[in-house]
């Protein structure tokens, strides 16, 4: 750290050996963001620049999510420069200047009507009701943000902008394995971990992909995941990484053909497209415009679905433009069936399925294949806790405050709060406890009747993540009898449960 000039804060140097978590770490801190925020860095072109030790001198604009730096001006400037950023952007999200306007001029009317039809009772209550139904359209509008921007659907950068990273051995054999740290890396570096793993299954070559069609593809991808504490392009990333993986450590590729295997990876890859932050019980009981759209029946996956073929309907990015009507057919009702399947409501209805099929399993039978899809992409979305601890646990944080946000939101809005999301009645351990023990051991052990060699990778692991957290609840068990003897308050534990389920 050097002082800087007259009036400006310090630069900061940094060693080249200095990690690149580390220097977004310390983004974040200067931005007052959580420490795991997916922060991106933009140049006055628009391009992505990586954070990591090689990245270029702040002598030009870097724009992070929401907020404008300029590193070389005073913290008056640019505490100035964040709040005009972010009311606009804001303003533009929600419209909230225009709305503003509307709900100013129709309760002026409605005013002017009670006091002009003096107070009737029957009036009174008409004007409840209009206020009623006012409340209701800005709750509507609130909600119904889904793709309203079209050019979501096309990437907000060109690939020129998109630079070519040239992966190391290391990185291309870790690439391979479930230990992967995604967490060190920056978005346009995961994309073009993502574009390697494509090329390396042989994808590209065999279903003649056009390689520049192939990386706008991934980039509007990027492009239409939100900035959501856990449903981001990170987990995104992670749960086709994890796919990339099951597929070298299962040898699928000897098992299925190469078109079944390009439906898993595009997939994963499109599982949560816009997810908005809220599950489906919030989409359901706050009666929104997805719930409605999907008569209540899987809203946000339908929603991802949507959203996954409105990009492959833009010539640019339809890495499928070579098929032929039928063989498109066949990848879109497979990339459909299994993003369908993420739904955890369904978790029970599918692997019960699976068990019943699995000691007899026959490649030769659609079914059975279909219904081996559904399940690794299902293992692949709740795949964190397979992940070593130092990997797995930021994730909790990440899910915790999305949970933590939605809890409020309904607590809010007068709806149903579930308990594992409620800040005031969660234990990490307990739920994290019955959440490994009842959903993932018996789902990748499952799996492991088919594939043996994912015992030692993925579910030992996993036994042994639970068996740390049974350790952390008798350590917490034990503080709160002693919290309880003293008449002191027990401490609040963080939970981390991935889904709601009910233990079968």
């Amino acid at each position: 750290q050097q002082s800087g000039p007259s009036g400006f804060p310090p630069d900061v140097v940094f060693s080249r050996y200095c990690s690149p978590c580390d220097i977004r770490e310390l983004f974040c801190t200067a931005l007052g963001l959580p420490r795991n925020t997916n922060l991106s860095l933009l140049d006055s072109t628009g391009a992505m620049v990586s954070i990591d030790p090689t990245m270029p001198h702040n002598t030009e604009r870097y724009l992070a999510p929401g907020l404008t730096l300029w590193f070389v001006a005073d913290k008056e400037e640019l505490f100035q420069n964040v709040l005009t950023q972010v009311a606009e952007q804001f303003s533009r999200a929600f419209k909230i200047n225009e709305l503003k306007t509307e709900v100013t001029n129709r309760l002026a009317m409605l005013e002017k009507r009670v006091e002009l039809e003096g107070m009737k009772v029957v009036e009174i209550e008409k004007c409840r009701n209009d206020i009623k139904k006012l409340r209701e359209e800005m709750a509507s509008r609130n909600n119904s943000s889904f793709l309203e921007d079209n050019k979501k659907l096309t990437p907000h950068r060109d690939v020129p902008s998109y630079p070519k990273y040239h992966l190391s051995k290391e990185t291309v054999e870790a690439l391979r394995l479930p230990t992967f740290d995604a967490w060190q890396w920056e978005p346009n570096e995961m994309l073009s971990c993502l574009e390697h793993m494509y090329h390396d299954l042989g994808l590209v070559k065999d279903f003649n992909m056009n390689p520049i069609t192939l990386k706008r593809w991934l980039l509007c991808i990027h492009d239409n995941y939100r900035n959501n504490p856990f449903h981001n392009f990170r987990h995104c990333f992670c749960v086709t990484q994890m796919m990339y993986s099951m597929i070298c450590l299962c040898n699928l590729q000897e098992k299925l053909p190469q078109v079944d295997i390009l439906i898993l990876m595009t997939a994963a890859v499109c599982h949560d497209l816009d997810h908005p932050g809220y599950n489906n019980t919030y989409q359901i009981n706050a009666r929104t415009e997805l719930a409605v759209r999907y008569n209540d029946l899987s809203p946000l996956e339908n929603h991802h679905c949507a959203v996954a073929f409105q990009i492959f309907s833009q010539p640019d990015c339809n890495i499928f433009s070579k098929f032929d009507p039928e063989a498109f057919k066949q990848i879109r009702q497979g990339t459909i069936t299994l993003i369908l399947a993420t739904d955890m409501a369904r978790h029970g209805e599918i692997l019960d399925s699976f068990k019943q099929k699995v000691d007899g399993f026959d490649y030769a039978d659609e079914e059975h294949v279909t219904c081996l899809k559904m399940v690794l992409i299902k293992c692949c979305d709740i795949s964190n806790e397979v992940r070593p601890m130092e990997v797995a646990e930021p994730w909790v944080d990440c899910l915790l405050e999305e949970y933590f946000m939605q809890s409020d939101r309904e607590k809010s809005e007068g709806l149903p709060v579930a308990p594992f999301m409620d800040r005031e009645k969660v234990t990490k351990p307990t739920a994290q406890i019955g959440f490994i023990k009842f959903v993932l051991i018996p789902m990748f052990e499952t799996v492991m009747k088919l594939f043996p060699q994912i015992e030692e990778a993925m579910v030992q692991p996993l036994r042994e993540s639970r068996d740390r957290y049974e350790e952390l609840k008798q350590i917490d068990d034990a503080m709160n009898e002693v919290q309880s003897t003293t008449g002191t308050q027990p401490l609040n534990q963080a939970p981390f449960l991935q889904f709601n389920f009910t233990p079968i």
